[in-house]
């Protein structure tokens, strides 16, 4: 795929904060040694609570913060001490939610941030709200720097999301209750749960008995007709909202800079552009916000269905990419496989809760769920000409050759077969560069495309090579990591979003989309720590639902 030439291209602005020392200023010192003072005082500086006028502002949106409760409860003291102390307006949402779309963001007056009763860590810039998938990784280094009852108030947090707003939300702002994140909460559970009984906690088993509860909701969100994949028995992603997202507002070009690339590309873009003409009901409802009013170009409007790729490619948190067609446009007509395998390692910590709760028969049908993924994606994602698993278009029922880093996630779920296994990693060169792994074999001018790098993939990946016994290409791939993070915090004392792996840097160039690169930053903070040579093994290992090979990893602690 070519570059993408916009006139609206921009250079990122790096934000020289220092934030700690460089290298050369701590003689003797460790080289990890800053970086770990950063980090540790970063889980202060990036965490927020209803106590704090802080966790209040969002540099998203235009209006005054507001705060909103459930409809169905008490004002908590701290959060009418918050309306006293920071001058916020503190509101009910309309109704009591039970699932997605019970409360859609535009029948409320502003958006706001929602309410939630424990402290949590951001994961930094422009992102000052609790994130779905963002939070996993945030919470494998507050347990490695054992803040471990921190970690376990930001699950607690995503129980009351299920409880009060219908599912674990994308993040914890008005404008996302129509959408999810990536499934991990099975996985943060696990963690938690393996580090209570490191420690003797008293009250692990009933902590576990209501975290199974919570994640048997969060599961049934992904098994819903919204999330299912046409007939294939596999899930995929779907935001239940309408037009373009209301987060974009800070960021008015995007939707422009779309229009403009699909009309100087005509074969590729004609699908998701309309005639102004059409009027409101073939693209948004201008009358709602400004951002649908911006998104016009030489009169012509994104369509519907591009919205609603648009957000669905929101709630895979891989936005944006050119992975399921410009600017993701379709990723709700795909059953991915990074989804799917998430999926398939949900149901398998279902089953070893269920066990260790004394559920035989809910351990059985979680291992038949697994076993039962397993079997549809070999038939739909493998491709055994590419010798990879590959995402599958099921509206056009064809698989998608667009090489991505999720290629290694069928590794790290466990679901693949040794033979595949050994052909997945014969793919690890096409994206591995001089300073890391590429989320992508295509340069789109989108952020997560090539040649930039981030830390989930990174972590999926090497977990997932570790944990078949490419331990070479893990090692090598965590070595390049760290030292692209530390070069980076040598030069500006900070700790980035992403990182540019082919000049190593973090001087960021983007075409479109998020042109900074947040400072902080929480998921870069928890990998980089899971990565050191002196951190504790990953709790990952499981019995396997089907055929899977037997894992190079410790055994589980249940």
């Amino acid at each position: 795929m070519k570059f993408i030439t916009l006139s609206a291209r921009l250079g990122t602005l790096l934000l020289f904060a220092v934030c700690g020392r460089s290298l050369a200023q701590v003689p003797g010192a460790p080289p990890t040694a800053p970086i770990r003072q950063y980090i540790d005082s970063g889980w202060s500086t990036l965490s927020r609570s209803m106590q704090e006028c802080a966790s209040l502002k969002d540099v998203k949106v235009a209006t005054a913060p507001i705060l909103y409760l459930p409809a169905d409860q008490p004002i908590p003291p701290a959060v009418a001490a918050l309306h006293a102390g920071c001058g916020v307006d503190v509101e009910r949402l309309p109704r009591v939610i039970h699932q997605l779309g019970q409360v859609l963001p535009q029948e409320l007056p502003r958006p706001g941030l929602l309410y939630l009763p424990n402290r949590y860590v951001v994961p930094g810039g422009r992102f000052n709200e609790m994130y779905g998938w963002d939070s996993y990784f945030i919470l494998l280094g507050l347990l490695a720097d054992n803040h471990t009852e921190l970690a376990r108030g930001m699950a607690g947090n995503f129980f009351y999301e299920i409880d009060h707003y219908g599912a674990l939300l994308n993040a914890n702002r008005t404008y996302f209750l129509t959408r999810s994140q990536p499934p991990l909460l099975a996985e943060m559970i696990r963690e938690i749960h393996t580090a209570d009984l490191k420690s003797h906690a008293p009250s692990s088993q009933a902590w576990l008995t209501t975290a199974y509860a919570a994640a048997e909701r969060d599961y049934a969100l992904w098994t819903s007709a919204i999330h299912q994949a046409g007939d294939t028995g596999l899930a995929r992603f779907f935001d239940v909202g309408e037009g373009p997202v209301l987060e974009m507002a800070d960021d008015s070009s995007y939707y422009p800079d779309a229009i403009r690339w699909m009309l100087a590309h005509q074969a590729e873009g004609a699908p998701y552009l309309v005639s102004a003409k059409a009027g409101d009901t073939a693209s948004c409802d201008q009358k709602l916000t400004a951002v649908c009013r911006h998104a016009e170009v030489d009169g012509m409007r994104l369509s519907r269905e591009f919205f609603r790729g648009d957000r669905a490619m929101r709630e895979s948190g891989f936005d944006t990419s050119f992975r399921f067609g410009p600017f993701s446009g379709s990723t709700h007509q795909f059953a991915p496989v990074c989804l799917n395998s998430l999926l398939f390692r949900y149901e398998l910590d279902m089953a070893a809760f269920a066990k260790e709760l004394g559920r035989g028969r809910q351990a059985s049908r979680w291992r038949a769920r697994a076993k039962a993924r397993q079997a549809a994606m070999n038939r739909y994602l493998w491709s055994a000409a590419r010798g990879e698993f590959v995402d599958y278009n099921f509206v056009t029922h064809t698989q998608s050759d667009y090489l991505y880093s999720t290629v290694f996630y069928p590794l790290w779920a466990g679901l693949a077969s040794k033979a595949q296994a050994a052909q997945i990693e014969r793919q690890l060169p096409k994206l591995e560069l001089e300073h890391g792994l590429a989320m992508s074999g295509d340069v789109s001018g989108m952020q997560w495309d090539r040649p930039f790098g981030w830390a989930p993939e990174v972590w999926f990946a090497i977990e997932g090579l570790r944990g078949f016994g490419f331990v070479a290409d893990a090692d090598r791939l965590a070595a390049k990591f760290r030292s692209t993070v530390e070069a980076t915090y040598a030069r500006d004392g900070t700790i980035r979003e992403k990182y540019d792996v082919e000049t190593g840097s973090a001087d960021v160039r983007l075409a479109a989309g998020y042109r900074a690169n947040g400072v902080g930053f929480g998921w870069t903070n928890g990998v980089y720590l899971r990565l050191l040579p002196t951190a504790p093994p990953p709790a990952t290992a499981r019995s396997a639902a089907a055929p899977a090979p037997v894992r190079n990893r410790p055994s589980a602690a249940f």
